[in-house]
């Protein structure tokens, strides 16, 4: 695993990334440290975390971003407020194909973070709106961009779950005949206030903050981790970031890899 160490060695050692070898154990033993001794945890997840469940990430070289369409749309048109609106079959051939991964399974990240949540005080602040956190078992989670999982009738209100849907065509609504939306926040449109709200307490009272697969360069989701005030925060990430140095710890290694061995 690569570290940036910020605040774990002498200043000597903060200003450069370190190759870990001899000094690998003794910086996993102060993060289990940390983790031992919180009495709450907040993790803060984005694209990153749900790639090795086959959901590509958006904004990486071979993210869904970089693709180039033949109709020349962009993908912030495409996944906008208007053209659902404007154009509900254009929007949903787009989304049935894109945004959906019926058969994706929580990967290891996913899980490491469900078995710690088993014992303790652990919210999860997500960007993801694959639903794998919760299908992974994990309880308290802020889907701060919604859910592919969840759906409503925009006439009648009836709500649906993907399991309830076929992901073709437009989805009409059995009981009044209205369209349906997905539960996802789409551009144009703000992120779920209640949601917002509970995940930004959650940071500002917790202890220790990971954050991990994520650029932190979308906003407001990377402005998120400002609220924190406890005392040890780690970023995990393959890439580094715009806030490297913000963090009490930066690990450039794979997201599944490095909570598995840290939230043992």
């Amino acid at each position: 695993m690569n570290f940036y160490v910020k605040k774990l060695f002498p200043p000597a050692l903060s200003e450069r990334e370190i190759m870990l070898g001899d000094m690998e154990p003794k910086l996993l033993e102060k993060i289990r440290a940390e983790l031992a001794a919180a009495k709450r945890v907040v993790f803060l997840g984005g694209a990153g975390v749900s790639v090795a469940s086959g959901i590509p990430d958006f904004r990486s070289p071979n993210g869904l971003y970089s693709q180039k369409r033949a109709d020349g749309m962009s993908y912030e048109e495409l996944l906008s407020h208007h053209y659902f609106m404007q154009d509900p079959k254009g929007f949903y051939d787009f989304y049935w194909h894109s945004m959906v991964n019926p058969s994706a399974k929580p990967n290891k990240a996913h899980l490491a973070l469900a078995r710690y949540e088993e014992n303790h005080n652990l919210a999860i602040l997500t960007q993801n709106i694959d639903g794998l956190h919760s299908l992974a078992g994990s309880r308290r989670v802020y889907e701060l961009h919604g859910s592919v999982q969840r759906y409503r009738c925009m006439k009648c209100g009836k709500a649906f779950a993907l399991g309830d849907l076929k992901p073709e065509g437009v989805p009409i609504c059995d009981r009044c005949g209205g369209i349906i939306k997905p539960d996802v926040v789409l551009y144009e449109e703000g992120l779920p206030y209640d949601d917002l709200e509970a995940g930004i307490d959650a940071v500002s009272k917790a202890d220790v903050m990971i954050v991990g697969g994520t650029s932190l360069r979308v906003y407001p989701f990377a402005a998120i981790p400002q609220y924190f005030r406890g005392r040890f925060s780690l970023l995990i990430n393959n890439e580094a970031t715009p806030l490297d140095r913000e963090f009490d710890a930066v690990v450039h290694e794979d997201i599944g890899d490095t909570l598995e061995a840290i939230l043992q």
